[in-house]
């Protein structure tokens, strides 16, 4: 199984740092991951996956700052590239921020499953860009992944089926007991 994982701003490196980690422990699991330019400074993305111990990011998607539109398009036209060339079986997605959006709805578009990690979080704030890509990055996802009740409860008061939800641990956890490491 191939999977990507995308990263492109600093929580989704905290993120996929820890999923990153337990895929290569998988000798059946081919782990990649897409880096889209979404924080483009090396304090805002470079220094974390120094820190989380991430290796280079085997593709870099180097999008152009611009308004979250142009931002947004510029990854997904991109990604597409990526997807075809790669072709995986799971695009891996995390958080809420421009990048999981745009690269959750290019895979959805080509046929490439989806899978968010902290789906189902809500603030109840559509004036939230990030709200916004919560409700629609579930919407798409073929594989969700909660961790914390309320995102059950708003996953199935939007009738998502059960089937497709898996309540399960939260990953800020475990790279904060890598960083504890670290630092000890």
């Amino acid at each position: 199984m191939k999977i990507l994982s995308i990263v492109g701003a600093r929580p989704n490196f905290m993120k996929v740092a820890p999923l990153h980690r337990a895929f290569l422990a998988h000798p059946n699991i081919e782990s990649k991951i897409v880096h889209t330019g979404q924080h483009y400074d090396s304090q805002l993305s470079g220094i974390f996956a120094q820190q989380l111990n991430l290796p280079h990011p085997d593709y870099c998607l180097n999008v152009n700052p611009g308004t979250p539109t142009q931002q947004m398009a510029g990854i997904m036209l991109k990604f597409e590239d990526v997807l075809r060339a790669e072709q995986p079986d799971c695009v891996l997605v995390v958080g809420d921020v421009t990048s999981t959006l745009a690269c959750a709805l290019v895979a959805s578009q080509v046929g490439v499953r989806v899978a968010h990690v902290e789906a189902g979080l809500r603030s109840g704030d559509r004036g939230m860009p990030e709200e916004i890509n919560r409700i629609l990055t579930d919407s798409v996802t073929d594989l969700l992944f909660v961790t914390e009740q309320t995102g059950l409860d708003n996953l199935r008061r939007e009738g998502v089926t059960d089937e497709k939800v898996h309540f399960v641990g939260n990953v800020m956890i475990d790279s904060l007991m890598l960083v504890r490491k670290l630092l000890s």
